[in-house]
């Protein structure tokens, strides 16, 4: 039995706080004047180069199969059949819905260059400096303690630096692995919908399992009946629309989770207990990641945000030798039912408490110029 307990989050008000999040946490990302500087411009146009060239890979199979098409039409009369394009439209449907080759691509981006990464720190850093401003009016003491300093500490020293150089090719390993499964699960269960008699019930099926996991059995039960009038291709995009944005949002928390160490079972609840937030979040920006060439560019506005939102489900990270008790306590998230019911104008007012063996560095004045500048 885990010692962290069954946390069932995935309430529509925990998915609507999320979705809100999505744009409260873009807007700060965008206000952040270090994002405009020469080197994330230089990133910027190479993310919309990339969305171009991830554009042009996907299609080379399309265009092969419609060569393909062309060459058999010399030799055979295709006029008054559909099939070509029947079978053209089926690859593009597997390839964008089925095995989500866009998305994947624009995920695996992450792994070659270390600029995502930076851009959540910098991120952090901005995130922390605002809130500064915002109470610069209120008593010290009462504030919480900010996210980047200490987290920039984790990984200092010899033995983590070494760690942190070999953690990203064990990182893009296990993110091959769970694409690679998670694409053959995808395409099995497509291809058994075209079975005689029970090929219809395949999908609902995957959404009643699905979500009787998520949500419980009563929703379940209504998203079953539900899929049974559904067309095949909207049952598609409606599951894979749930799974990616959870594998989005993994990835968007992995500049966070490659600092802080958390075992399996401490990550597992971790993100049980603010499922719902995390998925209402991650879902908003999985639809804008889709829009063609720019979906890159949005993808790294989206990691950007994700550093707000670290700073409204967690409590401020301590020092990496108090890391240990923080993990035990930081997989539940304490003051989540607060944070839910505050107003949309008020997220800024939340102030996550500061637990008592952790100095606040603004009342300490434990504050470095560099890290605020």
């Amino acid at each position: 039995m885990s010692n962290y307990g069954t946390f069932g989050s995935f309430e529509l008000n925990s998915i609507v706080r999320g979705a809100q999040l999505t744009v409260v946490g873009a807007n700060r990302a965008l206000q952040n004047p270090g994002l405009f500087t020469s080197q994330h411009y230089k990133q910027a146009a190479l993310a919309v180069a990339a969305g171009i060239a991830i554009r042009l890979l996907v299609a080379i199979p399309t265009v092969g199969i419609r060569v393909l098409i062309r060459f058999i039409g010399l030799f055979t009369d295709l006029q008054g059949s559909t099939w070509d394009e029947d079978v053209v439209e089926g690859i593009e449907f597997i390839e964008h819905s089925v095995l989500q080759v866009p998305f994947f691509l624009m995920s695996f981006m992450r792994y070659i260059s270390p600029s995502i990464d930076q851009m959540f720190m910098d991120s952090l850093q901005w995130v922390d400096q605002t809130y500064l401003t915002k109470h610069k009016s209120d008593d010290p003491a009462g504030l919480r303690a900010m996210y980047y300093p200490n987290l920039s500490m984790y990984g200092g020293t010899e033995v983590e630096k070494e760690r942190h150089k070999q953690d990203p090719y064990k990182a893009m390993v296990a993110f091959l692995r769970r694409f690679g499964k998670k694409a053959g699960i995808s395409l099995v269960v497509y291809l058994l919908t075209f079975l005689p008699l029970v090929g219809r019930f395949v999908l609902p099926a995957a959404s009643f399992y699905t979500f009787n996991k998520a949500v419980g059995l009563p929703p379940a039960v209504v998203v079953f009946g539900s899929s049974l009038f559904l067309p095949k291709r909207y049952l598609v995009l409606f599951l894979q629309s749930y799974f990616s944005s959870r594998s989005l949002m993994r990835e968007l928390l992995e500049p966070y989770f490659s600092r802080i160490h958390y075992t399996s079972e401490q990550k597992k609840a971790w993100f049980k207990d603010r499922e719902g937030v995390l998925y209402g979040f991650a879902v908003a920006f999985f639809f804008m990641i889709r829009v063609p060439l720019l979906g890159v560019l949005i993808y790294g506005i989206a990691e950007a945000s994700t550093a707000y939102l670290i700073t409204k489900i967690t409590e401020p990270p301590p020092p990496p030798a108090e890391a240990e008790q923080f993990k035990r306590k930081d997989v539940r998230w304490e003051n989540k039912h607060d944070f839910l019911s505050l107003p949309l104008d008020a997220l800024d007012k939340f102030n996550v408490s500061t637990s008592k063996d952790q100095a606040n560095p603004v009342a300490t004045g434990d504050l470095k110029g560099r890290q605020f500048s």
